[in-house]
């Protein structure tokens, strides 16, 4: 019987094996809850990106819900998701806010002038402060704010299509049937 220990340990770290490449495979990886949703949205005051001496504060964006997307021109996968944003922005009923991560300005500036401008606000986060109030983990990663200010979805990596009609665009609709 102690000769066929190392096999039987040997078949319960293939099962453990098998177990973690199934798991991996069968749950969404860029599906971190948020402690965030269904709270207030940090309080911020960031520059704009094309003219830093003027300010966007969460006030200034209260009234109507906002899809906050954090980029930046170093990010791989922000280019990938772009033109989609591009493509989506004017008809998903929202206003898209452009929040440029840990970025030098005329980098981003380059990249929006190269890729388009989906923004209609555009502000920047150089030093990165604000992005820790949000939990940021790295760009991409995009915020649904109501019209109070209440972080609604949270998307951790790049959107796809599939990812807009099966979770953006549905949450965006409970926003609209939720607002007076």
């Amino acid at each position: 019987m102690s000769r066929l220990l190392p096999f039987f340990a040997f078949l319960a770290l293939c099962g453990l094996f098998g177990f973690g490449i199934w798991w991996n495979s069968s749950h969404d990886q860029t599906a971190i809850p948020s402690p965030l949703i269904n709270k207030p949205a940090p309080d911020f005051a960031l520059p704009e990106l094309y003219d830093p001496s003027r300010t966007v504060t969460k006030a200034d964006l209260l009234g109507k819900p906002y899809l906050l997307n954090v980029f930046a021109s170093w990010c791989i996968e922000c280019g990938v998701e772009h033109p989609l944003l591009q493509a989506e922005a004017p008809t998903l009923g929202v206003t898209l806010v452009g929040y440029n991560y840990k970025d030098q300005p005329q980098d981003a500036k380059a990249w929006l002038e190269k890729h388009g401008n989906p923004y209609a606000v555009l502000m920047a986060d150089l030093p990165g402060q604000t992005a820790i109030d949000f939990g940021v983990y790295a760009a991409p990663e995009s915020f649904l704010i109501d019209a109070k200010g209440v972080i609604r979805y949270k998307r951790i990596g790049p959107f796809t299509p599939e990812v807009i009609e099966k979770e953006l665009k549905p949450a965006i609709a409970a926003l609209k049937k939720e607002a007076p």
